[in-house]
């Protein structure tokens, strides 16, 4: 193994962030005292690879499913960051790693200087507030709350109900200077137009009918930290002028009162909808829609992370059921990993408590799960439209199954779920009655 300067090695020593050094073919000359410190092994990491020490790969992360930032440098020639899920003494952390590249005498890439610093989440499985996965899209999420977390720019948190918005706005908080001041929520969805103001601003005493004292609102409980306003697309239009003056100039007016005031917070939004159709329909404003999305991060749904599934089902079960010490079947994972999940994590959730409950023993097997959906899908929760080619497609793709297999198996499952009633089936699964009649003769389902 060729040596590098051993000034260069005393300069990292001295370092306060934990840095490793390693060459060409990934074997680490290196190891400062933070990272002994921090990310300490039982077994000295000097002359492993970075990526079997950190990932427990057999080989570098760009042929294992993760980004190389190594592999990234040689391309680019400068600095590269990343995040990454690594393994370390504590756990699994999610790790943001800044790879800088030295360069000889000769200007070619020699050795690699790799900084590490933990991304504050929590990942234990006993929490409620845990981010988990470690599918790519996933970590692309991730990687911007890491990004811009440090930040003073709004951020817009756009995803599917159950996506995990709130968990990724806590991410966000706790990635800030603003991580020891409040985190303040405000549920946009269950707030009046005539709460709205009131909520958020605070009202003086006799402002309204009921306004017995005054009262701070959650913007001036907020201050010095941050403010998530859940649901964006539920606020009422008049008021978002309001909220408006709120961003552009920091102020704002307590409902029956014409003092003006001020506060200092990060705004972290989040919604469900489409805002730039709501934007053309005239029913969300231009220019708060774009003060709000200055930093935009798309929450990826669960069925486009199925490799998280396993994962998720454990962590999930072992918190809606702590004292069972319960397991998951690799058929029930299986079966799990094919459904649509239109609630994501938290139906994921639900399903998992409700399996939990439906076993009498200490494994949830298939049959557990299938009787778990069975059971909110006889609910009269709208379902969602399956039959969406791409989603069926991925699927596919994904198990090694014809088109077909994976529409057929959806159907009987829907028609098991149902009944026998077709015309509420066809209207849930968004197709016609006679469409519905069709495919349900090729399953010898009608005679």
């Amino acid at each position: 193994m060729s040596q590098p300067l051993p000034e260069l090695i005393s300069y990292l020593e001295e370092l306060v962030e934990p840095h490793i050094l390693f060459d060409n073919h990934y074997r680490i000359i290196a190891a400062n005292a933070a990272y002994r410190r921090q990310f300490g092994h039982e077994v000295s990491v000097i002359g492993r690879t970075c990526y079997e020490v950190s990932h427990h790969f057999n080989a570098p992360c760009d042929q294992s499913g993760e980004v190389c930032p190594l592999a990234q440098a040689k391309l680019s020639g400068h600095r590269e960051k990343v995040l990454h899920l690594h393994h370390t003494p504590k756990g699994e952390s999610y790790v943001n790693i800044e790879l800088t590249p030295i360069l000889n005498k000769n200007g070619e890439q020699a050795y690699f200087v790799e900084r590490m610093e933990e991304l504050p989440v929590n990942r234990g499985s006993s929490s409620n507030q845990t981010i988990i996965g470690r599918s790519p899209i996933f970590l692309q999420a991730l990687e911007m709350v890491s990004r811009v977390g440090p930040s003073r720019a709004s951020v817009l948190l756009a995803g599917e109900s159950g996506t995990g918005k709130e968990l990724f706005a806590r991410a966000l908080h706790e990635a800030s200077p603003r991580a020891k001041a409040p985190l303040v929520v405000v549920e946009c969805a269950s707030l009046t137009e005539n709460l709205f103001e009131s909520e958020l601003f605070g009202h003086e005493r006799g402002a309204f009918t009921g306004a017995n004292v005054s009262r701070i609102g959650l913007v001036e409980s907020a201050s010095g930290g941050t403010l998530f306003l859940d649901e964006l697309g539920d606020i009422p239009l008049t008021m978002q002028v309001k909220l408006l003056r709120l961003l552009e100039s920091g102020t704002y007016r307590r409902v029956g009162s014409t003092e003006l005031r001020s506060t200092d917070v990060r705004i972290v939004s989040a919604t469900h909808r489409d805002l730039r159709s709501m934007v053309a329909d005239g029913t969300f404003r231009e220019d708060l829609y774009y003060r709000l999305s200055t930093f935009p991060i798309q929450l990826p749904a669960l069925r486009q992370r199925v490799e998280d599934i396993p994962l998720l089902a454990t962590a999930l079960l072992s918190r809606v059921s702590p004292q069972r010490h319960m397991s998951i079947s690799e058929t029930a994972l299986s079966y799990l990993s094919t459904y649509i999940f239109p609630g994501n994590v938290r139906e994921l959730r639900n399903i998992m408590e409700r399996a939990a409950l439906l076993s009498d023993g200490t494994v949830i097997e298939r049959v557990h799960v299938e009787r778990s959906i069975s059971t909110a899908s006889k609910s009269n929760l709208p379902l969602r439209h399956f039959y969406h080619k791409t989603e069926i497609s991925e699927i596919s793709h994904r198990h090694g199954r014809s088109l077909q297999e994976v529409e057929r198996d959806e159907l009987l499952r829907q028609l098991q779920y149902h009944q026998g009633n077709r015309t509420e089936l066809a209207r849930k699964l968004g197709i016609s009655e006679r469409t519905l009649y069709r495919k349900l003769r090729s399953l010898d389902k009608v005679k």
